[in-house]
Order: structure tokens, then C-alpha cells, then sequence
């Protein structure tokens, strides 16, 4: 990949808004949200369109959400007593099994992107949050120069696509879900925008 100045780099507006949203879902999925966070949330406005109203939504739960009940939300959802009511990896939803040959081909390409985990981050590679993370980094080139949009689809549809939508349908319906009830949502319409944006891109 030809790595170019950043500063030299134009990222179109929609662009930034894509990668702000998947770093937004990334952040809300690695750990529960704070005071600061919840309230940044509760502030959101959405339009009449689908994600606008997902957003509504997430934005009236925020308002009436404190922090000590989205972390319990959380430790539920994800954490749990040996695990939590989700397991929210590649490797799980497509084989069934945690560790499994999703995480070694993403890790595969995301050595060939150049692209490495925090030191203190233990988790698989493939967990949801980080995959959000990597998509939001990847188009403002946060790991050299912003990804072009084939080689974003690519990423996407091997990594994201076969599985994204499915746990942000199950984070939706989950049992202890409240707050993150509407993140599903918002995160399977957004998921639901980006297959048809990818779909429509042609070589």
C-alpha cells in the first residue's frame, strides 16, 4: 500500500462521518460508557431517517442511564460470571467456537496493514469492538495512509459483513439490554448501510 502524508490526504465529510460512527460504536462496545460519555450521547440528535432515529433512541436512554447501571449492563452482557450473555467474536459467530481460523486470517490482514493491538489489550483480535475500531481507523488512515474504498469493502467483507449485523440483532434482543438495546440497533442500521454502500461500489 502506497503510505501518504496524512496532511496532504482530503477525507471527504462523509468519510470522517463513517469512521466517527464506527470509533463511537467501537468505544461504547470496549467498555461502559462514563458520566462524560453519556452525557455526549444523551446530546445526539438524529433525523427522520433509520440511523437518525436509532440515534434518538440511544440518545433518550442515555438521558435517564447512570454509569453504575451501563457498567452492570455491560458486565452482564459481555463479562459475566465465566461469561457474559454475549460473546461478541468473528470467531464465535461464524465457527462456533472462540480462536478459531476468523481470528487467524484477521490477523493475517491486519499484519499486512500494518495494524497491531494496544499492549494492554488482551482480548482476541476479533471481537467486535476492535473490528469497529479498525474500520474507523482504516478510512482516515490511522495506520498509514487512508484505505481506498475496495480495499475498505474487502476488510469489511470478510471481517465484518458475515457477522456484524446477527450480533447487533442479538445485542437488540439481549435479556439484560437496556442502553445497549438501542446501540444494537443503531449499530445493525448502520451495519445495514454500509453492506448496501459496498454493494453498490464496483470495481
Amino acid at each position: 500500500m502506497n503510505i501518504r502524508d496524512p496532511q496532504t490526504f482530503e477525507i471527504s465529510a462523509e468519510d470522517r462521518l463513517r469512521a466517527d460512527f464506527y470509533n463511537f460504536l467501537g468505544l461504547l462496545l470496549a467498555t461502559p460508557p462514563n458520566q462524560t460519555l453519556l452525557s455526549q450521547i444523551a446530546a445526539l440528535s438524529g433525523d427522520e431517517t433509520d440511523l437518525g432515529q436509532a440515534i434518538q433512541a440511544m440518545a433518550r436512554v442515555a438521558k435517564v442511564t447512570k454509569p453504575e447501571a451501563a457498567e452492570r449492563e455491560f458486565n452482564a452482557l459481555f463479562i459475566g460470571l465465566g461469561r457474559g450473555e454475549l460473546l461478541p467474536y468473528a470467531s464465535f459467530y461464524l465457527t462456533g467456537f472462540l480462536n478459531e481460523k476468523p481470528l487467524a486470517q484477521l490477523r493475517n490482514d491486519m499484519a499486512a496493514r500494518g495494524i497491531t493491538r494496544a499492549a494492554n489489550v488482551f482480548e482476541p483480535e476479533d471481537n467486535i469492538a476492535s473490528l469497529m475500531e479498525m474500520m474507523g481507523g482504516m478510512i482516515v488512515g490511522r495506520f498509514g495512509g487512508p484505505a481506498a474504498l475496495e480495499d475498505q469493502k474487502t476488510f469489511w467483507n470478510k471481517h465484518i459483513g458475515p457477522w456484524a449485523e446477527h450480533f447487533f440483532s442479538d445485542l437488540e434482543a439481549a435479556e439484560h439490554s437496556v442502553l445497549y438495546a438501542s446501540v444494537g440497533t443503531a449499530g445493525r442500521v448502520f451495519m445495514e448501510i454500509e453492506r448496501e454502500a459496498f454493494r453498490m461500489t464496483t470495481h
